[in-house]
């Protein structure tokens, strides 16, 4: 598993046969995992906190890598709007050996590694954390020509579709499962752990998680034709979907973090930026896993879309759709870089995207003007201004319904953790990005479902990433 040898594993293995004797195996390794990533956590408990305090030790001493004194250039978007814990973590990721350039984009809050909102180009290398728990988390709209009457008329029809499309929380699993060819394809017998994945992976294809994970039908307006876009001006019905890769990504995102933290051993607090080289076996794997649950996500939604569009009897004449949590194969300055885009879209010469606001407040189809500042990249939202233990503090279910209410959302599921007021004014984030993506469509919320369960008590970052498909 990668602990050290003694005194850290006699320790941890006493701790756990004095007081966890009855508890089965499986449950014991989950145990042991957990400390071994984040032993930060356990250092105040009963039985592991001294395990966890040599382990923090042991990684100070046993660091072999060091951080550049100085970091590498990134531009900022929005400072005046960015917490900063969020700047923080972005230089520290721009002090990395093969950190080459970044960005922070002007939705950006702290994350887990690197910074949600962050963007950093590398060479030759691929850093887990970088690219984020829920690998290729992604946006699609699917637009209609439907006159816009129809959602407020037939209501409770849109709703159902929704309903029947898609399942909404952790670990929830298809009785009847989808078929898709993502499923058949041949990296799933190439490597071990994606084998083990296939049959889960098959069970969730067309699921849409929990956190900040929604499917909504709302008023596309696109004020005026534009040529890439494709569609004349007007008034439209508009099904957008976010969510991600489901276990399958979080699955690969811990299992070669570990590798990558026990391969490059960086100072403490930078452990979560280890990365992989990808000239070397383990990088090669993660490359082939992230590109799989990249397309694995984009089919979860297109299942979602095609069942919708079936029910509706209607064809979308446009899809737009784009991922963040990624890493790609870019030339920059002439030179090719893996450009890791964490909660930040891509924003390339005339790419179109979707950039969303809350539950009630617009999204926008934007279209990238290939900023070099940016290295191509954009907003991927709002942004979170108040975290989720802070907005069950201060929001109550009577604020959350006049919220809903004056915008006239019809909200099917979701807590209040993802209520409007927890996000960054989406007009704020657009404005402060003008330079990075011109705006040729609004999407406007009208009938919003999310998962309906209770909102859990995250222990970190990590875990609350993991279903926010970041």
């Amino acid at each position: 598993m990668g602990y050290p040898e003694a005194p850290v594993i006699s320790m941890a293995l006493q701790a756990l046969v004095n007081k966890h004797s009855d508890d089965n195996n499986e449950t014991l390794l989950f145990l042991l995992k957990d400390v071994l990533d984040i032993p930060e956590v356990y250092v105040n408990h009963e039985l592991l906190g001294m395990v966890a305090m040599e382990l923090i030790r042991w990684r100070s001493v046993k660091a072999k890598i060091q951080m550049n004194d100085l970091t590498v250039p990134f531009s900022v978007f929005g400072r005046e709007h960015i917490e900063d814990g969020a700047f923080a973590q972005m230089n520290q990721a721009a002090r990395l050996p093969i950190s080459i350039r970044g960005a922070l984009m002007p939705d950006a809050h702290a994350g887990y590694g690197l910074p949600i909102g962050g963007v950093l180009a590398t060479e030759n290398a691929v850093i887990p954390y970088g690219v984020g728990v829920d690998i290729g988390c992604r946006m699609c709209l699917s637009i209609f020509d439907i006159d816009i009457k129809e959602l407020a008329d037939k209501q409770a029809q849109f709703a159902r579709e929704i309903s029947e499309a898609t399942l909404f929380g952790s670990g929830r699993y298809f009785d009847k499962l989808a078929s898709n060819e993502v499923l058949d394809r041949s990296e799933f017998d190439a490597i071990p752990l994606l084998k083990s994945l296939q049959s889960k992976a098959a069970k969730q294809l067309g699921s849409s998680g929990s956190g900040n994970h929604f499917v909504e039908f709302g008023i596309v307006e696109i004020p005026e034709a534009d040529d890439v876009l494709g569609i004349s001006a007007g008034s439209y019905i508009g099904l957008l979907s976010h969510s991600g890769s489901r276990g399958l990504g979080a699955n690969i995102a811990n299992y070669y973090t570990k590798i990558a933290r026990q391969k490059r051993v960086l100072p403490e607090e930078a452990s979560n930026l280890a990365w992989l080289d990808l000239d070397e076996q383990e990088g090669i794997e993660y490359w082939i896993a992230m590109n799989l649950a990249g397309d694995y996500a984009s089919a979860c939604h297109h299942v979602i879309h095609e069942k919708i569009a079936r029910q509706l009897g209607r064809q979308p004449i446009k899809m737009v759709e784009n991922h963040h949590n990624f890493a790609w194969k870019e030339i920059h300055d002439g030179r090719e870089l893996i450009v890791h885009r964490k909660g930040a879209t891509p924003a390339g010469k005339n790419v179109l995207g979707i950039i969303p606001g809350s539950m009630t407040a617009p999204g926008f189809i934007v279209k990238g003007k290939g900023s070099i500042d940016s290295l191509s990249s954009a907003a991927h939202g709002a942004g979170r201004k108040m975290s989720r233990t802070n907005a069950l503090k201060l929001m109550n279910h009577q604020l959350l319904k006049e919220t809903l209410a004056a915008a006239g959302v019809k909200l099917l599921d979701g807590g209040l953790d993802e209520a409007p007021q927890a996000y960054k004014d989406i007009n704020v984030v657009m404005n402060d990005q003008t330079e990075l993506v011109d705006i040729v469509g609004k999407f406007i919320p009208k009938i919003v479902k999310m998962d309906g369960a209770a909102p859990k008590k995250w222990r970190n970052k990590k875990a609350q990433e993991s279903v926010d498909g970041e």
